[in-house]
């Protein structure tokens, strides 16, 4: 009878495992919140990705894709010297419409910031974005009517005796999607250099400037290298969206205006899949390849830290 009434050992061991249990339970209830975000996040990013991957190294055989993995697609692309150009011909246009778009709206933002008054900065603002608030393609289709034989410009030039007859140069051609690239980005730049010139410190500026440096050497020297995060951002906000266009050089350009997002979609339309995800790869990997470039200007030192 005692020894059937001992005592029953200590159950903290139990207790242990179920206070873990609670922890560990405590720990993931805190992500739980970001799982209706992980699972878009791998539904419409992850998978389509994957299959662009897969795609890319299949092959297109009578309208089918057969799963044969392979490097073809990629060959094939560079040892066409249409499509090769092709290529070369977008990132040369992204650069260029990219270079004229800060250069235009960096003067812009710091004329902006420095000399109108605080209370007008806004209206400005809002005149900037305001082309936002129409269709994509109503502002395309816009430049036709000015760039076109019977546009604004033409009939300007004949009315001041430059020319007798329209001149073509204007459309249908590089130059006149660079144009156009430069229309639709111009607020993607100027609102993130606003931003970053709000922020600055004009007191070191005017402490170079009282030190006898001219208003040139004052940007070159002190604004700029503090600028430098904000500029390399409205680079990447314009730049890597130039890169996929489609709409604006297939309208604007012409056929001589054509860039890899006109070619991905005639991939596509011509039911070459695995070709068009070769040329859609290319791309994503040179975006890529430019955000890590990038990623080391992006950074911001804390200057507390020790």
């Amino acid at each position: 009878m005692a020894e059937a009434a001992a005592p029953a050992p200590p159950a903290q061991p139990v207790e242990t495992r179920s206070a873990a249990g609670r922890g560990l339970g405590a720990g993931l209830g805190q992500y739980a919140g970001f799982l209706p975000a992980l699972v878009l996040y791998g539904v419409f990013f992850l998978v389509p990705l994957a299959l662009i991957v897969a795609y890319s190294f299949w092959q297109t055989v009578d309208y089918n894709v057969v799963h044969d993995w392979t490097l073809d697609n990629y060959r094939y692309f560079f040892s066409v010297p249409t499509y090769a150009r092709t290529l070369w011909a977008t990132i040369w246009v992204s650069l260029a419409a990219t270079a004229l778009t800060i250069g235009i709206a960096f003067p812009f933002a710091y004329w902006l910031v420095r000399y109108v008054p605080k209370r007008l900065q806004g209206l400005l603002l809002v005149l900037v974005i305001l082309p936002f608030w129409t269709s994509y393609l109503l502002r395309v289709y816009s430049w036709l009517n000015i760039l076109g034989p019977e546009g604004a410009i033409n009939r300007f030039l004949q009315w001041i005796g430059l020319t007798d007859h329209p001149i073509s140069f204007f459309l249908y051609d590089r130059p006149a999607v660079i144009l156009v690239l430069v229309y639709l980005y111009f607020p993607f730049a100027a609102l993130t250099l606003y931003a970053s010139l709000q922020r600055f410190d004009w007191d070191q500026f005017k402490a170079a400037m009282d030190l006898g440096a001219p208003p040139r050497t004052a940007i070159r020297k002190i604004l700029l290298p503090q600028m430098k995060p904000g500029i390399v951002t409205a680079v990447i906000f314009v730049f890597i969206p130039i890169l996929g266009e489609y709409l604006a050089p297939q309208l604007v350009g012409g056929a001589r205006g054509v860039m890899i997002g006109n070619l991905i979609v005639n991939f596509f339309s011509g039911a070459q899949y695995t070709r068009g995800a070769a040329a859609a790869l290319l791309i994503a990997a040179l975006i890529v390849v430019l955000l890590v470039i990038f990623r080391r200007s992006l950074e911001v030192k804390d200057p507390y830290a020790t």
